[in-house]
């Protein structure tokens, strides 16, 4: 089972309590750069920094948009790092071990997920760019493109992967540990992961209904984490999802406002469309999971106790 992984290495309690707040240290120290930069062309520009400083949205577009884009992503970046020498020195846990309970990673799944998202997405977008065509202004520009496409093929997965790792791996692990059942664990990380995204400039434009997103889709990468014992599924729908929104639409109240093909010029809609990905969409990508991977135990795998393993096989350090 995937949390059972924690067992096998030094899972101590305090060794989770302390990694949550190095790691998440490490993190926001990775955001320094952007900081830095920001701050440096607001001053040079003589303009006040308190202004920009309180309005996120503004914030984002001091900076020419592949540099605001990358510096943001450098944060996460960092963090994986950190978060990975963090799990390797201190519980002694590879990250295979905090990747899935298979003998290998399975590449396939990364990739079954990231398709699954990116075909999807890619599909809704143009539908509704063909009935809704006054939506959206075409922005495309090949040389700003191709720096985006750079930056984004690159540094997403380091941001999603940092993001998965912490949420769906560490924390996951750490907490099912000291909970000894999966539903605790499910629940805590998918509420932490959801309330990060609080102070996002979507949810002052959309309103707090869109915390119902941001929630229902980190359970719902939960869930597929637990019942497929590997994050595999979860890394690449994770990916597939952030590489492809960058791409492909823009809009000028989202965290990342990129040179995208498309940039989204309509008032976001909140209610009905915030809460269609979580209880018609996320349902049925699951129930295609669950065919092709013949998931079963539902109950057990998320809401069981963990059967920690016998003391004389808890630990097994790899040098």
């Amino acid at each position: 089972m995937f949390i059972e992984q924690a067992y096998k290495f030094l899972h101590e309690s305090w060794r989770y309590v302390v990694g949550l707040i190095v790691i998440f240290v490490i993190w926001q120290l990775g955001s320094i750069p952007f900081s830095l930069a920001v701050m440096m062309k607001v001053l040079a520009e003589g303009g006040d920094l308190m202004t920009y400083l309180d309005d996120q949205t503004m914030l984002m577009k001091v900076l020419e948009p592949n540099l605001t884009f990358f510096l943001v992503l450098l944060s996460f970046a960092i963090g994986l790092l950190g978060l990975y020498l963090w799990v390797r020195f201190v519980h002694k846990q590879p990250m295979k071990e905090l990747t899935t309970a298979r003998k290998k990673i399975d590449w396939g799944r990364f990739w079954f997920g990231f398709g699954l998202i990116a075909i999807t997405t890619t599909a809704l977008t143009v539908i509704d760019y063909q009935s809704n065509p006054d939506n959206y202004l075409v922005q495309f520009q090949w040389g700003p493109f191709l720096i985006l496409a750079v930056i984004a093929i690159i540094m997403i997965p380091l941001q999603t992967s940092f993001e998965e790792y912490f949420f769906r791996g560490y924390l996951m692990q750490g907490i099912g540990v000291m909970a000894g059942n999966r539903w605790v664990p499910l629940l805590t990380t998918s509420v932490i992961f959801g309330s990060l995204h609080f102070f996002n400039p979507e949810v002052a434009k959309m309103g707090n209904i869109i915390m119902i997103y941001y929630i229902g889709t980190a359970l719902f990468l939960g869930i597929m984490t637990l019942m497929d014992d590997g994050m595999e599924l979860a890394l690449g729908f994770h990916a597939g999802n952030n590489l492809v929104a960058s791409l492909l639409v823009t809009a000028d109240w989202t965290a990342f406002q990129t040179n995208s093909i498309l940039k989204d010029v309509s008032d976001p809609s909140t209610g009905f469309d915030v809460l269609v990905p979580v209880v018609l969409v996320y349902p049925l990508f699951l129930y295609l999971m669950a065919r092709r991977y013949k998931w079963s135990g539902w109950t057990e795998k998320l809401t069981g106790n963990l059967i920690p393993p016998k003391p004389e096989t808890e630990f097994e350090i790899d040098a």
